[in-house]
């Protein structure tokens, strides 16, 4: 009889126990942040990370009644890792949330995983323009390659450009831009002279760089992912091709803020179209830049940065709007036709495509200081991703 009643009381705090870490649970709203932390786009994931940081530290991490917890990991930029990831974070860790999605092809990995579980997915980088497409729970706080890419188009002909030759990374975003470019450069009466496409894993660009001298255009356009561009940039300086009147324009990962001051003065003078630069004028990017600089020993935050800053923004917005309560289609439902003012200028988040709607700079690479900016010089004002326009 003793046995038995000491048996009944263990089983009920068990099952206490188990009421109160469920109770505990219920008060915890997880996001799983997957980044390249290491590998050819660290810098990438170091932005993202200390972007989405400060947004917590400024905003508390309590929201609508639940602790957020905040849970990184690292890809390396390898889809397979970063599935395999997204898995263990759904099934063990039972996120609320993913994001990050340094690349592409890591976005594109998750996207049904996203689906199958009911899970948001905030993708901070990755801009090719189908990847919102690929899952009704995607929500993008980054941009898209052909917001950049139409933008230049429309710029470069206007202002001595006719023939041009494209070079891109190999993969979804560099395609997307070769294709937008291109497009609207021939609409626009351009010529463009051949279309190279180099290896996103290890890029070399010195043979293409040579063949690009050799056919001496008006201009080369260039895509390469964020950290890519200085090692182009480098490359680009070192066979003379700005002495040799070829001018380098792009989209404006290649004069990526946080590696601009190691290019040197072969970046002076360099025209990108782009939504964020660090020296973009406005008093919430003021405020933005130096709170950043201060949590992160002067690190400059990039363009990548801001897509992780505001994606925060985006998952506390929509929890906030839910009151907590509900779960993944509810939260994606609070963030169609979110608008806020960004550190990059107004933005909205599209009820149709899920995808950001966002202003595009013209900028020139300029040195103030003794430092190098990308100053901006012109604007197009709420662009939607040229993808999805039809």
């Amino acid at each position: 009889m003793h046995k038995r009643t000491l048996l009944q009381t263990a089983a009920a705090l068990a099952l206490l126990g188990a009421s109160g870490l469920s109770l505990a649970q219920d008060n915890v709203f997880k996001i799983g942040l997957i980044l390249p932390m290491t590998g050819q786009q660290a810098t990438t994931g170091r932005q993202i990370e200390a972007a989405a940081k400060l947004w917590m530290a400024q905003n508390g991490d309590t929201v609508a009644g639940k602790k957020v917890q905040l849970i990184v990991k690292d890809d390396a930029s390898v889809p397979a890792n970063t599935r395999r990831l997204a898995q263990e974070l759904v099934v063990n860790d039972k996120v609320n949330v993913l994001a990050g999605m340094g690349i592409t092809p890591s976005a594109l990995a998750v996207a049904p995983i996203a689906t199958q579980s009911k899970t948001p997915l905030v993708v901070m980088a990755a801009a090719t323009s189908s990847i919102t497409e690929a899952s009704p729970l995607i929500v993008r706080s980054s941009f898209t390659l052909p917001q950049a890419a139409v933008a230049m188009a429309d710029w470069a002909p206007k202002n001595g450009i006719k023939n041009v030759v494209t070079l891109v990374s190999d993969y979804g975003p560099g395609i997307d831009a070769e294709k937008f470019f291109k497009d609207r450069f021939l609409f626009n009466g351009g010529k463009i002279t051949e279309s190279l496409r180099v290896p996103l894993m290890n890029p070399d660009f010195a043979p293409f760089l040579q063949k690009v001298r050799d056919l001496k255009p008006d201009a080369l356009f260039v895509f390469t992912p964020s950290g890519a561009g200085a090692a182009l940039m480098k490359q680009f300086g070192e066979r003379g091709m700005d002495k040799a009147g070829i001018r380098l324009i792009g989209t404006g990962d290649i004069t990526d803020d946080d590696q601009l001051n190691d290019m040197g003065d072969v970046a002076l003078g360099v025209v990108t179209s782009h939504h964020y630069s660090t020296f973009h004028p406005s008093a919430a990017n003021k405020k933005f830049v130096e709170a950043f600089e201060k949590a992160n020993k002067g690190l400059r935050p990039n363009f990548m940065a801001v897509g992780g800053y505001d994606g925060m923004r985006i998952i506390y917005e929509a929890l906030k709007k839910t009151g907590g309560k509900g779960g993944g289609e509810a939260l994606v439902g609070a963030m169609k036709g979110m608008m806020f003012e960004s550190p990059r200028g107004p933005v909205l988040i599209d009820a149709q495509t899920r995808d950001i709607t966002q202003n595009i700079y013209l900028r020139k690479v300029e040195k103030k200081n003794g430092a190098l900016w990308n100053v901006e010089f012109d604007v197009i004002k709420d662009v939607k991703d040229p993808g999805k326009t039809k």
